[in-house]
Formats: C-alpha cells, structure tokens, sequence
C-alpha cells in the first residue's frame, strides 16, 4: 500500500464537509489517543481568566544599548538622572554593559517619562 502524500490528505480534506471534518477529528482522537480541544480550551481559559485579574502595575526600565554610538555622552548623562547616586564611572559602565536594568517596581507613568528622556538621549529602552 502506498503512504499519501500530505498534499493528497489536504485535497481530501477539503473535499469533505463540516460534519465529516468533525467525525475525523473525532476518529482521530479515539484512535491516537489525543483530543483537539484541550489545548485551545486551557490557553484561551488562561488569556481570558488572566488579563482582568490582574493588571501591571509596576514596571522595569531596561537600557537595551544605544540607538546611535555617536550619542554615548548623552546616554551616560541621562543615566545619572535616572538612577540616583550613579557616579560617572558607573553609569558609562552601565551604558557599556547594555542590556542592563535601569530602574524596576516603578508605575507606568514614571517607565513612560524614564524611556522618553532615554530616547532622546540616544538609548534604546525596553518597559516590561
């Protein structure tokens, strides 16, 4: 007996109707022993229960490197002005370091304002 190609199962397939889709899946999970449901039903249960329970409110400030080398002075700078009590040594460390956290457990509004003063400075900023 000749083993079909996936091409000839697909065109086989899509012959067939709703219903006759619906008892080969079920041939299928009787036979192999797995069901096509359980799957989806835990991922769309867990992305649905998930979301409203809880909502983030705090966030971490990651420094991913620089948009432009040319700008490093600038970054190293703004880094000072973000992370308190950063020496100069420190925070060119820290630039050079990249991808390195600059600020966690901090609110939405604080990550927002941190990655627009980083950008303009010429960094790349990852808020997770």
């Amino acid at each position: 007996m000749a083993a079909l190609t996936n091409e000839q199962i697909i065109e086989a397939i899509k012959e067939k109707t709703i219903l006759e889709l619906s008892e080969l899946i079920k041939s299928m999970e009787e036979v192999f022993g797995v069901t096509a449901a359980a799957p989806v039903a835990v991922v769309a249960g867990g992305a649905a229960g998930a979301a409203p329970a809880e909502e983030q409110t705090e966030f971490t400030v990651t420094l991913k490197g620089l948009a432009d080398p040319g700008k490093k002075i600038g970054v190293i700078k703004e880094v000072r002005n973000v992370v308190a009590g950063l020496g100069l040594k420190e925070a060119k460390e820290l630039v050079e370091g990249a991808p390195k956290v600059l600020k966690e457990n901090v609110s939405k509004e604080e990550a927002q304002k941190i990655k627009e003063a980083m950008t303009a400075a010429g960094a790349e900023i990852e808020i997770a």
